[in-house]
């Protein structure tokens, strides 16, 4: 029934009238239900949707909040995301389906998201709240008893609105795509077949019907459309399109739900869609919610990013990168080859200026390889982000588990001093403490409970206007922030089928996505990324490739994924051609139906020229590292700084030994993965002062830092001289990225030429290579012997006698890393006869289909369904990671580990890694204490991981603290050792963790 909604009842009413869509007005100010009676409903009718709940108040703050003000309070939130968050670039796109009316239409589809409360099986919930609603007459019976049967109100609602989409859209096809956006509003899209309500769930009979379709209409109207046939969208989104926009439902109603923020009311007569407005702005600055750039304005010069933003003279690669931001006609891909050292980065971060700017973009993530090389990356972002507002500092997050150990990061989100020594002003009294926020599951929210996940914690009002928005770390919102740097697991994370992912995706949508280090990607966490670029090219997000060592069939790869995304199909294959030199800037994109992909049309000279780099073998597999430890102490004999980079803890653990028990005259330090968190950023920052771009006065006379793969990319250093075990040759040359890295740095005579010593190998039968057992169980033994017959072309074989003697050609770095490294992942063989390189390669290629075929599992879409138009049925057959923890084994191959924080048994009690007492049981009373406590924290080897979760937990006295309780200890006793299963572990402040075998 569409009837005005100017009529006398509503002229009577103080406020506002405001246009219809349809000719009719809206009185914002009416409440519900006088709306109700303007629409002529029943008296009982009213009566009943008076009464229907949406938040009972055992779950909202201890106050009832009735089912039409949580839908217009979801639809004022959604109001302020359009105004103050969303990106151009999608308001632009809901324009464009909705008829001009985007906003209003946003507005609509977060709200009805929760028309399905409207149904028994959730009203009967709670039995405080059902009493009303059995009084006003909507009664039921028997309903199913919960289970894997429950019917769910997401679900119910789709039940409840798509018959009337499809009859008042005049079909099926707009209704289609919007039905799974209800459905899926929990965190999984349900299959079609799933719409089956058990008997007597979705309620019968002509009450029901009434108050059910009464919801609906009355939610349309007050929200400002005529009816439910003036909401039809004239087109519809793309699939990933519709991905983000699901995220954005979740998101609001997640703000919505929030009891603190919108507290209940249990009187119809007070709910009217003003008062949800003004609610929803309340709560907005209240949270100090709020996007990014807002509409970016473009730069007034076309290389300003990088000289004005950024403070650099541009090198040709660099400009290279900008020009092409500027040249690409619509949102696509950039892949950028480029030495170690050229400044890919800064460039990636002038060229997201630029795009999303042309684009219309909010934000932009950055997403890294490993933790340790996130930390500086998000410094560097946030010197960049300032340079545009400073009040934007606030809206840099840092996505990973060991933030709280980044000074800048406390600092900014824990009212910490700044590095500089400049204070917050907050005082004890503005502090908030969000340092557990990480550990809870967010995604739950009220009546979620029932579907096993916890309820959210009511969010706390913070003190000062300018400070950031805490709401954005609690679990699965960080890349909601509009500006995050992080792993690139997060990247990977919203191209898995599991729950919730829709809102990981509607961060990465508004944004341009950068990712570092590309290459090193393995080829399981390759499906991840391959399946990511396809969905961000759907939703027309322009993503930036960073590498220096890229094989060809992975750009091509890469390309073709973000081009099947961009032109809706699974099969496209789109010839990259060769670049014309190195660095290079690759360009995809799609336009007018046709995919287009380019290179570099003429070389690009690097900002240095090429160096020759000196090889030679140093043979030993002995993983006591007796013979590189002897090598070192000769290699800086008379000065000099001396990288050493192995495959293996233990190795690097026992070659620091050496050194150090034999009275090595410098300075010596030891990096890798079994650090706590403490001690290993500390280490990391002092390498960084002592070999970084700017350590002339600091760097020492001689110094050597024995490291395992933390030291192979985005890790600035300077070394004079390597020693490196073999590794796959795009690693190996990410290694030689550290040599030589920083010009006018000040060496000693013999170390003028760049000189790298190759270990970690040794002659075996036939004069094939053996190798460290470890090496190969890491990267297995094809590409080390394609490595190993790259770097013996160049240094002569690998035999005793030839060992360390002058290098046959060397390397010339970086005119031969693209050729080296396409001939390194190439598919003619290259290595010496009787090496056996077909059966390795044979080996290699089943566990490599054997690990794609792993990560299939885990895809948010099959090949068979990327064409499929809407959401409907992506979680069928989907994971259900129900941690961090489990969600990182899901993108990352590999055995299970686990994270420990290490303690240390004391005479009448507990105390922390560096000597903080604890108490009797483990107690933790202040901040200080578990920051602390948590400098502690490392992961174990996969080893140890069944004694870990056999053996381990928390403390007893962790238990009230958010970032212990669910942390497992690692209790050393009195005499510094446990055993661990099998095995007897120790912490050793320089060591690390120990571990030794206990004998039988």
């Amino acid at each position: 029934m569409s009837t005005g909604i100017c009529m006398p009842v509503l002229m009577s009413v103080a406020g506002p009238m405001v246009p219809g869509i349809g000719g009719g007005c809206v009185d914002r100010e009416a409440s519900v239900v006088e709306l109700m009676k303007a629409m002529g409903l029943s008296p009982e009718a009213v009566e009943r949707v008076s009464r229907l709940w949406g938040k009972s108040a055992a779950r909202h703050g201890g106050r009832t909040h009735l089912l039409l003000g949580h839908l217009l309070d979801t639809a004022a939130v959604a109001g302020v995301m359009w105004d103050r968050y969303v990106s151009a670039a999608l308001r632009r796109r809901l324009d464009e389906i909705s008829g001009g009316r985007g906003r209003l239409w946003l507005m609509w589809v977060c709200g009805i998201h929760d028309c399905g409360k409207a149904c028994p099986a959730f009203q009967a919930m709670d039995a405080a709240e059902a009493a009303p609603v059995l009084a006003a007459g909507l009664t039921w019976g028997r309903l199913p008893a919960n289970g894997p049967k429950r019917w769910r109100h997401d679900v119910a609602g789709a039940v409840l609105l798509t018959p009337r989409l499809v009859a008042e859209w005049g079909g099926e096809e707009a209704a289609g795509w919007v039905w799974p956006l209800v459905a899926g509003h929990h965190g999984t899209f349900p299959s079609a077949a799933a719409l089956s309500p058990p008997r007597g769930a979705q309620g019968r009979g002509a009450a029901w019907e009434e108050a059910q379709r009464a919801v609906v209409d009355v939610f349309t109207r007050a929200v400002g459309f005529e009816d439910l046939a003036d909401v039809r969208p004239v087109g519809s989104l793309r699939k990933a399109e519709q991905l983000a926009l699901s995220g954005l439902i979740v998101m609001a109603d997640w703000i919505a739900s929030d009891s603190s923020q919108f507290p209940g009311l249990a009187d119809a007569g007070l709910i009217s869609f003003a008062e949800a407005q003004r609610r929803a702005e309340a709560a907005w600055e209240r949270l100090r919610l709020r996007g990014g750039w807002r509409d970016l304005a473009l730069p007034q010069n076309p290389l300003d990013p990088l000289t004005r933003r950024l403070g650099v003279q541009p090198r040709a690669s660099q400009r290279e990168l900008v020009e092409r931001a500027w040249s690409m006609p619509v949102p696509g891909l950039l892949v950028a080859e480029a030495p170690m050292g050229e400044g890919k980065t800064k460039a990636a971060l002038a060229a997201a200026e630029v795009l999303a700017a042309r684009f219309g973009l909010d934000g932009v993530f950055v997403a890294m390889p490993t933790q340790a090389t996130s930390d500086p990356m998000y410094e560097q972002v946030l010197q960049w982000v300032r340079t545009f507002d400073a009040e934007l500092e606030s809206q840099v997050a840092l996505l990973h588990g060991r933030r709280r150990f980044n000074t800048w990061w406390r600092a900014i989100w824990d009212g910490k001093p700044r590095p500089d020594g400049e204070g917050f002003g907050c005082g004890d009294e503005g502090h908030h403490d969000a340092t557990g926020l990480a550990d809870d599951d967010f995604g739950a929210i009220d009546e979620d409970a029932e579907y096993g996940m916890a309820p959210a914690r009511p969010s706390t009002e913070q003190a000062g206007a300018d400070g950031p928005a805490y709401w954005f770390l609690g679990d699965k919102r960080g890349l909601l922030t509009a500006f995050a740097v992080g792993t690139v697991d997060h990247l990977l994370h919203a191209a898995t089928r599991t729950r919730h992912v829709m809102l990981r995706f509607a961060g990465l949508a508004g944004k341009v996505v950068v990712v570092d280090e590309v290459h090193a990607a393995d080829v399981y966490m390759r499906q991840f990324l391959v399946e990511a670029l396809r969905w961000l090219g759907q939703a027309g997000v322009p993503v930036v490739l960073l590498s220096a060592t890229l094989p060809p069939a992975q750009r091509q790869r890469f390309v073709d994924a973000y081009l099947s995304g961009v032109l809706g199909t699974a099969d496209v294959h789109k010839y990259v051609p060769e670049p014309a030199g190195y660095p290079c800037v690759t360009v995809a994109y799609g336009v007018g139906g046709r995919a287009v992909a380019e290179t570099s049309r003429q070389a690009v000279p690097s900002w240095r020229e090429s160096t020759p780099v000196r090889l030679s073998w140093l043979p030993d597999t002995d993983p006591a590292g007796t013979r590189v430890a002897a090598a070192v102490r000769e290699a800086v004999a008379d000065g000099g700084v001396a990288l050493v980079v192995v495959n293996q803890v233990a190795r690097a653990q026992a070659i620091y030994r050496d050194l150090r028990d034999g009275g090595f005259d410098g300075v010596l330090h030891l990096l890798h993965a079994r650090l706590c968190a403490a001690h290993r950023a500390d280490r990391t920052a002092k390498c960084l002062r002592l070999m970084g771009p700017q350590a002339d006065d600091d760097r020492p006379q001689r110094m050597v830092v024995v490291a395992t793969q933390l030291a192979e990319q985005s890790f600035d250093v300077d070394a004079d001289v390597l020693i490196t075990d073999l590794a796959p040759t795009d690693l190996l040359l990410q290694r030689i990225g550290r040599l030589h890295r920083h010009s006018g740095t000040p060496r000693p005579a013999a170390h003028q030429m760049p000189r790298v010593m190759v270990t970690g190998a040794a002659p075996g039968r036939d004069g094939a290579p053996r190798f460290l057992r470890a090496s190969e169980l890491i990267y297995g033994q094809w590409s080390l012997l394609r490595a190993a017959t790259l770097v013996t072309e160049a240094a002569g074989t690998l035999t005793a006698a030839d060992a360390g003697g002058p290098a046959a050609q060397g390397w010339s770095i970086p005119a031969d890393v693209p050729d080296l490294v396409a001939r390194a992942y190439g598919t003619a063989g290259i290595c010496p006869a009787g090496w056996n390189e077909a059966g390795a390669w044979e080996q290699w290629q089943a566990k490599e289909r054997a690990r794609e075929t792993r990560a299939e599992e885990y895809l948010l879409c099959r090949r068979r369904e990327w064409a499929f138009p809407t959401l409907e049925g992506l979680h069928y057959a989907g994971s259900r990671a129900a941690s961090e923890e489990q969600l990182d084994a899901v993108v990352r191959d590999g055995d299970p580990t686990v994270e420990v924080v290490v303690i240390r048994r004391s005479s009448g009690g507990y105390r922390a890694v560096d000597g903080t007492w604890l108490g009797v049981h483990g107690e933790v009373d202040d901040d200080e204490v578990t920051d602390r406590l948590m400098g502690g924290t490392l992961r174990l080897p996969s080893r140890l991981t069944d004694a870990a979760q056999a053996e381990l937990g928390p403390l007893a006295g962790w238990a009230g603290r958010p970032w212990l309780r669910y942390r497992s200890a690692l209790v050393l006793e009195e005499d510094g050792t446990r055993l661990l299963g099998a095995d007897r572990v120790s912490y050793d402040d320089v060591l690390g963790l120990v571990i030794e075998r206990e004998p039988r």
